[in-house]
């Protein structure tokens, strides 16, 4: 009977989503329209801006400004042409986020790790790289799945077992589909954005390399961490090993782009 539910459930998820291939080529199943998202996404940066502090002008703002717009001009004409609005928000933590719809965010402490424009282009290019690979509505087809195939497993074991069966299944379910399924996908989301974000800043004008940089800033600024395994983001010196590795193939594109005046000057 299990094994009955868990193939209809996931018959039934799989019907609801559409097929979409991302920038590296990976299959990817998302069930959300770019025009839902988008939505949620200028909806929840409007919210993050009425609750937090946020730099009105000025030179950081400019200057992150500056860089995401050498970013996105690098994008297909249909990404560009979404509203791109960036913020500065008042937070000492090294953070940067970007929301689908084209909405980024950057905290005053990333301003302390990414201490020059390139390393600041290799966070907020890592951000876009989510946006542009849908790795959000990747992300939320993919736990909306899991939460409903758990739900019909709970239902039918508690039909056969009892209340406190169906609960432990439910339970036990999320937790393994949480370390099984959901951060392992959320590592190949990350290590992704990685590589989109140092395509674009090198098409971009801004050194490959200095995405090495700026994860050694960010070990040095974070210290201590947990296990990689249970971990959504890629384990660091696993990070930089890749970036590293990348980097030379990447200058051949960042001198193109130097040789076609694309020369940043965003500070």
């Amino acid at each position: 009977m299990k094994h009955l539910v868990l193939a209809a459930a996931m018959a039934a998820v799989v019907a609801a989503c559409a097929t979409t291939t991302s920038p590296t080529g990976r299959k990817q199943y998302v069930a959300y329209s770019d025009a839902e998202l988008n939505q949620v996404g200028a909806q929840a940066f409007n919210e993050m801006k009425a609750k937090q502090q946020t730099l009105s002008g000025g030179q950081q703002s400019s200057y992150v400004q500056c860089v995401v717009k050498a970013l996105v001009a690098q994008l297909p004409a249909d990404w560009q042409s979404l509203p791109w609005e960036t913020a500065v928000f008042v937070d000492d933590s090294p953070n940067a986020f970007a929301l689908p719809g084209g909405k980024v965010g950057v905290h005053t402490g990333m301003f302390k790790v990414a201490k020059n424009q390139d390393q600041l282009a290799a966070v907020i290019g890592h951000e876009i790289g989510h946006v542009y690979a849908r790795h959000t509505n990747e992300r939320v087809s993919r736990q909306a799945a899991t939460s409903g195939v758990l739900g019909l497993l709970g239902a039918a074991a508690g039909a056969r077992y009892g209340d406190g069966i169906a609960q432990a299944v439910t339970q036990g379910g999320g937790t393994l589909a949480n370390l099984g399924l959901l951060l392992p996908f959320s590592r190949t989301q990350e290590t992704e954005s990685d590589e989109i974000g140092q395509r674009l800043m090198a098409q971009a004008g801004f050194d490959p390399a200095q995405a090495v940089n700026l994860w050694e800033n960010m070990i040095e600024a974070s210290g201590g961490r947990q296990p990689e395994w249970l971990s959504t983001h890629p384990d660091p010196q696993n990070r930089i090993s890749s970036l590293r590795q990348r980097a030379p193939t990447l200058q051949g594109t960042f001198q193109a782009a130097r040789n076609a005046g694309r020369t940043p000057r965003c500070g």
